[in-house]
């Protein structure tokens, strides 16, 4: 299990970090937000189109859903699938298993705001001892994984 607020598990040795950029790009996502947080958000294809209102935690009324739904959403798919991955490659079938998402946000000490994540990982199907290293695996091969580590706390729970 991985928290990225004591270690840098990205390091190869101390001091030098893994790159982890795409050397190639094979997809790009677009999408648009009309109104902020209390606006709307679509999809260059189509396949969004979602209101977005601010939740009354941050004084809004809440009807729609918001980024961090949206960043929960994704961040617990695209896991999810690193962790089927790295499964399927070290011989072990997660049928069954699932990622949940939490993320916070809320002021940080530079007067803007951050945010906070936790995956919560089920794979009731494998010893703890195993799991833990396919978790551990797959936070090195997500790309949201890759593109916090070092910038926000993630902390990942394995139940």
């Amino acid at each position: 299990m991985t928290d990225d607020t004591t270690a840098d598990p990205a390091a190869d040795t101390v001091g030098t970090a893994v790159d982890t950029r795409p050397s190639k790009i094979v997809y790009v996502a677009e999408a648009t937000a009309h109104g902020g947080r209390d606006g709307y958000v679509t999809s260059q294809d189509g396949q969004i189109e979602l209101k977005v209102a601010m939740p009354p935690e941050l004084g809004g009324d809440g009807n729609g859903t918001n980024p961090e739904q949206l960043f929960a959403a994704g961040y617990s798919s695209c896991f999810h699938n690193a962790l089927v991955l790295v499964g399927r490659r070290a011989g072990y079938d997660l049928s069954g298993s699932t990622v949940a998402a939490k993320v916070g946000i809320g002021p940080n000490k530079q007067r803007g705001y951050g945010l906070a994540v936790a995956l919560s990982v089920s794979l009731p199907v494998l010893d703890a001892g195993i799991a833990a290293k396919l978790v551990d695996a797959a936070h090195e091969v997500c790309p949201y994984s890759n593109a916090t580590r070092g910038n926000i706390d993630v902390t990942i729970l394995l139940g």
